[in-house]
């Protein structure tokens, strides 16, 4: 086993890493910018070392400043958490050059994987199923409409190394379908550095269902169950739970071996989630595979009793998965909502001091945070205050939980998002389970008319 992680992240998964490596009994390595001196995550950790300044090309993406740190520090592996570095095939090649253990699949499979049109190119080979499209990139207006004409209307251009709904276009009719791959390209080379972009039959309004795996070096993939992310606006998850009300025990198990099939189709290992879109029919189909832990991880641990970070450490440690699907079962429900600090009206960030932090607790809630009674939301960084999670012996239970826990969370000094959120869990339709991806702009209709 380690003997000394540093976590190359910050604020709350920052956190989350270190308190799974101090029950563990490994010693940790904070890294911090000028700016997170203050940081909760700082005070829990063996060592601190800063890294750079408050830019986080400076800091938490500067390849070399986060190795001189594991080398000064003595560390024997790096845990990258989400964000950042996490899905970097660079960085984790250079960690096996060097012989520090990355928390995280081969660089190989990041590099894959996080090309989503290769990705797609792979899984059509394996037999997955994947929404019909362009068989790799497209590189024209004539070649994206040879395409459009044969799958038909309407069409989402995405980006090959995208995410976050970056370099993502839907188009309804041939006539838009040159400007917005031109769009699409334009913004993918801005965003990710590279201009490649792919196209596939786009679908109004589905279910967004992952499904959670975990693969160690000795042959073993299991499932988790799947989270069901249908509640987003432009491709940003709100709210996430587990198990999907849409999906029965038969789904799952169908989805769940496709997607072990999917990660064992390129020997991948460590943690990762296989995300698919579910029509109306109960068809559902490949989107991409996500190289790291999860946002929305504690809904699975809160319904399957299993500590991920830990997993995720045990299989980078060379160790073998202690249980085996059939060991595997989804206790009660989980329900995650994600406090940002923003402006609810406008989704647009609300940085600042924050004046008042007090988090609800009582039975089946759990909060994610690096915040204590006050704190800084800085401008540079992601606006998640934190992650209000609940759990319950059903949907119900849990849904109760998360809305009289969200009345109690007090937020003061920044907006924030928890008027959205109470909002959407109190929706007679989110209530009984009918969400999808259009689920928020109905939402803001209803309530405009």
């Amino acid at each position: 086993m380690f003997k000394k992680i540093l976590v190359a992240n910050r604020g709350e998964i920052a956190l989350r890493i270190i308190r799974a490596c101090r029950e563990m009994e490994i010693k940790t390595v904070a890294v911090y910018s000028e700016v997170d001196s203050w940081s909760l995550h700082l005070r829990y950790a063996d060592e601190q070392i800063c890294i750079g300044p408050a830019d986080s090309s400076l800091s938490y993406r500067n390849i070399p400043n986060v190795l001189s740190a594991a080398e000064i520090t003595g560390a024997d592996a790096i845990h990258p958490g989400y964000g950042f570095l996490a899905e970097n095939a660079h960085f984790a090649e250079v960690c096996e050059s060097i012989g520090i253990t990355f928390i995280g699949p081969r660089s190989e499979h990041i590099a894959l994987l996080g090309d989503k049109s290769k990705a797609r190119e792979t899984m059509v080979r394996c037999g997955i199923p994947v929404l019909p499209g362009s068989k790799g990139e497209i590189h024209s207006a004539g070649e994206a409409e040879a395409v459009a004409r044969k799958v038909g209307y309407p069409v989402i251009v995405k980006a090959s190394a995208g995410g976050g709904g970056r370099g993502m276009r839907v188009v309804g009719k041939e006539e838009d379908l040159g400007r917005a791959v031109q769009a699409a390209q334009t913004e993918a080379k801005a965003s990710f550095g590279h201009d490649g972009v792919y196209l596939e039959r786009y679908f109004p309004d589905p279910r967004h269902i992952e499904i959670q795996v975990l693969a160690d070096d000795h042959g073993n993939v299991v499932h988790l169950g799947e989270r069901d992310c249908s509640v987003q606006r432009r491709y940003q998850k709100l709210v996430e739970e587990s198990p999907s009300p849409a999906v029965d025990e038969s789904l799952r198990q169908e989805m769940g071996k496709v997607a072990v099939k999917a990660v064992k189709s390129v020997n991948y290992r460590n943690a990762g989630t296989v995300e698919f879109l579910l029509d109306h029919d109960r068809k559902f189909y490949f989107l991409e595979v996500n190289t790291r832990i999860q946002v929305e991880h504690p809904v699975t641990e809160m319904v399957t009793g299993i500590d991920l970070i830990k997993e995720q450490i045990r299989i980078a440690a060379g160790l073998p998965l202690a249980f085996r699907q059939r060991d595997i079962r989804l206790i009660g429900h989980s329900i995650e909502c994600r406090i940002n600090a923003e402006c609810p009206e406008k989704f647009t960030p609300s940085p600042g001091s924050v004046t008042r932090y007090h988090p609800p607790g009582g039975p089946g809630i759990r909060v994610d945070s690096a915040m204590d009674s006050a704190g800084q939301v800085h401008p540079n960084y992601d606006s998640m205050i934190a992650k209000l999670i609940s759990h319950g012996r059903d949907r119900d239970e849990a849904l109760a939980r998360i809305r009289r826990a969200l009345d109690e969370f007090i937020i003061e000094g920044v907006k924030t998002s928890l008027p959205l959120q109470r909002l959407i869990v109190a929706d007679p339709d989110f209530q009984k389970g009918r969400i999808s991806t259009g689920f928020l702009d109905r939402l803001f209709a209803n309530r405009s008319t």
